[in-house]
């Protein structure tokens, strides 16, 4: 899993730690101490702790005049134990929603594991964005079923489209247009 950087294309076009409005604002990296772990994986060390102790991110990109991110995660999203969730909501989303973003990409490809535990807060999430979406993008199956399982999929959108994005491909600007044509045409 050391191998697994965060996606590193677009740092051109936005850095979270040279972001005075950025959670992560500030944060220095190494690209020699591995010290981040999933379970007994080491992880590369330009993903971003924010309280949870199996579950890292990377906040791809954000842009303030449209009120959007982009936001990737590598590990288990346990909600059950570690309330992932809560941390997230508490230390990440928060600041950017009073920044002004509601419109959030998710990327999941590197989430290995769900394990639920309420939707409270994704409830409150989506709530707390009044007239934007949550959108995960390419989700393993098995990730993607635990989801549905408890309804979160009444808040983030998933599936379909969504799961065949080569999102890599595109400028940061052009997916987060391309993410909000598939959900405001599955809105519609």
């Amino acid at each position: 899993m050391h191998f697994i950087e965060p996606f590193f294309r677009w740092r051109g076009e936005y850095i979270a730690s040279e972001d005075v409005r950025s959670p992560f604002y500030g944060r220095e990296y190494s690209e020699f101490e591995y010290h981040h772990r999933v379970y007994n994986f080491v992880i590369h060390p330009q993903w971003d702790e924010f309280g949870s102790t199996t579950l890292y991110m990377k906040i791809l990109y954000v842009d303030y005049e449209t009120g959007s991110c982009i936001l990737e995660f590598i590990g288990e999203w346990n909600d059950t134990i570690e309330n992932d969730i809560m941390t997230l909501k508490s230390n990440v989303l928060n600041p950017l929603i009073e920044e002004g973003i509601n419109r959030f990409v998710l990327i999941f490809e590197n989430v290995l594991n769900f394990h639920y535990s309420d939707d409270c807060y994704y409830e409150e999430w989506y709530e707390d964005i009044e007239d934007g979406w949550i959108a995960a993008v390419n989700i393993h199956s098995h990730v993607s079923k635990e989801l549905q399982r408890i309804q979160i999929d009444s808040y983030v959108a998933i599936g379909g489209e969504l799961d065949e994005l080569d999102w890599r491909t595109f400028k940061p600007h052009h997916f987060i247009q391309k993410v909000d044509q598939i959900v405001t045409h599955r809105l519609a």
